[in-house]
């Protein structure tokens, strides 16, 4: 494909996407409790206003059942303040070397110390934070210079140790400097602390002192101060609370969960499209699914995943999803309005086929394509 042709399907991809989702930042009915509550437009990583968080203690002691598995979830389970990594725990010591430059991570009590040398100078910093579950893999936050750093070297739960991190450069450093990680500007380290904890940003400011690890109860939510005093007040018309279900199909997609996992709209402004790593991004992959980019909460985020619940990995666990949509009873059973044709190959497991499992080399993990399709042996992966 030409580039001239390629710009023209990005720009008629954008105008599409324009005439979907051109009230995305207003969305449609979600006063939830009246006109005084606040956070009736809440949305991740935004400013709360000045409302206080609670913490997900707090937030237990009505929602217990919710409490009870959330823990399990990788986005409880996002970020970790570095003396609480199970994974640095359970690994004194990490070892990995580059060209000249050799990489440690060693557990000292409960503090783990990065070090990085070219063997005439070393640079060690304390780790402050480490940001994955470490499923696929972990990367390390420490402060070098008065400036955060992201490691140049992660965790990977399949090499059993350390490699580089994703989206690093490939090329030896040319110094120790460089070698060290990379440096985060203001606007990086807000997105990430945003995305991989709670209350660590408000609006443009980065306020480490206040965060909680992984993503709690609150960063989908919003804080919950007011939400609290307004259930011991008994006020329950206006609770001063976020609830995401209220959301239509696409505006959830697309707009809240798209917040940290990427949407078809800032994936379409990505050189080449993010290359091999929009494998990762779930709201554009399934954006670009033929005959699901349908405002129908059967294909939202939540129809499959229950962000209160672990993430089940079970292929046959879906069957139930897809077939909400796609019948696979007798012919003559089935209506034009209510379902599609039904797979000529299989009932069950359809995501093995459907919604492949694509190496990310750069992860050294196997990412779940949302991009639903029927692929063809030997095609690449599409992007």
């Amino acid at each position: 494909m030409s580039n001239g042709l390629k710009k023209l399907v990005l720009l008629a991809a954008a105008a599409f996407a324009a005439a979907c989702f051109g009230g995305l930042l207003a969305p449609r009915g979600l006063s939830q409790g009246g006109p005084n509550n606040v956070l009736s437009d809440w949305r991740p990583a935004r400013d709360a206003g000045g409302i206080g968080y609670v913490g997900n203690k707090a937030c237990a002691e009505c929602h217990a059942y919710q409490a009870s598995t959330f823990s399990e979830t990788p986005m409880a389970n996002a970020s970790r303040a570095a003396a609480d990594c199970e994974i640095l725990a359970a690994h004194p010591r990490l070892a990995f070397r580059e060209g000249p430059y050799s990489y440690e991570i060693a557990r000292r009590g409960r503090q783990s110390v990065y070090t990085v040398s070219d063997g005439a100078g070393t640079i060690s910093e304390p780790l402050l934070y480490c940001f994955g579950s470490g499923v696929a893999g972990q990367t390390y936050i420490f402060r070098h210079g008065g400036s955060l750093y992201e490691s140049r070297v992660s965790y990977f739960q399949k090499l059993r140790g350390l490699g580089l991190t994703i989206l690093h450069p490939r090329e030896v450093p040319k110094s120790l400097a460089e070698a060290v990680g990379r440096r985060m500007s203001e606007e990086g380290a807000r997105g990430c602390f945003s995305c991989h904890t709670t209350a660590a940003v408000n609006g443009s400011r980065l306020q480490l002192e206040r965060l909680a690890g992984g993503v709690g109860c609150e960063a989908c939510h919003g804080p919950g101060e007011r939400h609290v005093a307004a259930v011991r007040a008994g006020n329950f018309k206006s609770l001063q609370i976020f609830n995401p279900a209220k959301l239509d199909a696409l505006d959830l997609m697309q707009e809240f969960c798209a917040t940290c996992h990427v949407s078809f709209e800032e994936v379409s402004h990505m050189p080449e499209l993010g290359g091999a790593n929009n494998i990762r991004f779930q709201p554009y992959r399934i954006f670009k699914s033929r005959g699901h980019l349908l405002d129908d909460r059967r294909i939202s985020c939540t129809a499959c995943h229950d962000p209160h619940d672990k993430l089940r990995h079970e292929a046959a666990f879906y069957d139930a999803k897809c077939t909400a949509c796609h019948l696979n009873g007798p012919r003559e059973a089935r209506t034009p309005a209510r379902a599609a044709a039904p797979c000529p190959v299989s009932t069950r497991q359809c995501v093995t086929c459907h919604m492949p499992k694509v190496e990310l080399p750069e992860m050294h993990f196997k990412f779940t394509d949302h991009w639903i399709r029927t692929p063809k042996t030997g095609e690449p992966t599409p992007r």
